[in-house]
């Protein structure tokens, strides 16, 4: 089964990094941060991604195009240029790289993949988030169900400090609590091909109008993952993935902690 990877906005609110690369090519511990998405869906079995870029291109069809050779060790002839691999890394991905258009919203990113999906069942996700996600669980729900379109459902990492307060009085304070239940869209889609027929043009956002449209007619639903889930949005969120990602298990990794919950309610807010 094919994994899409948007991989193609401006990350604006990472400018310091995104000025010079693209956004899903921003480090955590010492990789790209789409190589770690890309490790989750690895572990359940699935290594047929397709990325559709667009901000930088270039450099990310250059840095695919280099990575097996990065990837394993070699030895060159300094002369005439010969080269012979030494492999050394496990990892056997199929990656393609798809420009899909500067300007291209997410929607629109999937709407010019149609031909390279193979009128198959599909998965979506953002080259910018990560979460221990069973993979496997989420195809079955989707499976059981029956309808086009799944999302993953996840609640958003607290930023703030909680207070209770009683009579003018601060009776607890709690740091970084979740203590309401929201839900908001992580990403992690399971798409039917008829999904393609809700998606109109390059300047439509997936988050808007088509997954509107999906839940109106009763074909959206949501596989609640109240497991560990983080998206790199700031710098803040950068060196927060980059400390935990330095574990020698991080917590996105962590599958044996990730809690999904299953649910046919699909009421989130859109993906920030």
């Amino acid at each position: 089964m094919k994994v899409v990877l948007l991989a193609g906005g401006l990350g604006s609110r990472l400018a310091e990094e995104t000025g010079r690369i693209p956004k899903p090519m921003v480090e955590v511990a010492g990789r790209p941060i789409m190589l770690h998405v890309m490790d989750i869906y690895d572990r359940w079995g699935h290594n047929d991604f397709i990325i559709a870029c667009g901000y930088k291109a270039m450099a990310m069809k250059s840095f695919f195009q280099d990575l097996h050779l990065m990837s394993n060790d070699f030895t060159v002839g300094i002369g005439n240029g010969e080269m012979a691999l030494r492999p050394t890394s496990k990892v056997d991905w199929r990656v393609s790289v798809v420009d899909t258009g500067l300007a291209t919203m997410t929607g629109g990113r999937i709407r010019r993949l149609r031909d390279w999906l193979d009128d198959e069942t599909f998965m979506v996700t953002y080259s910018d988030g990560v979460g221990n996600i069973d993979i496997d669980a989420l195809l079955a729900f989707h499976r059981a169900h029956g309808k086009l379109a799944t999302v993953t459902a996840v609640q958003p990492p607290a930023r703030f400090g909680n207070l209770e307060i009683e009579d003018g009085q601060v009776t607890d304070f709690t740091e970084k609590v979740i203590k309401y239940e929201t839900w908001i869209n992580g990403g992690f889609f399971v798409f039917e091909p008829g999904v393609l027929d809700y998606l109109t043009g390059d300047e439509e956002p997936l988050e808007q109008a088509p997954l509107a449209r999906l839940a109106r007619d009763g074909q959206l639903m949501a596989y609640k993952h109240k497991g560990f889930w983080h998206p790199m949005d700031t710098v803040r969120d950068r060196d927060t993935l980059d400390k935990l990602g330095s574990a020698s298990l991080p917590p996105w990794m962590d599958f044996a902690n990730g809690q999904p919950v299953l649910s046919t309610d699909a009421r989130l807010h859109q993906h920030a």
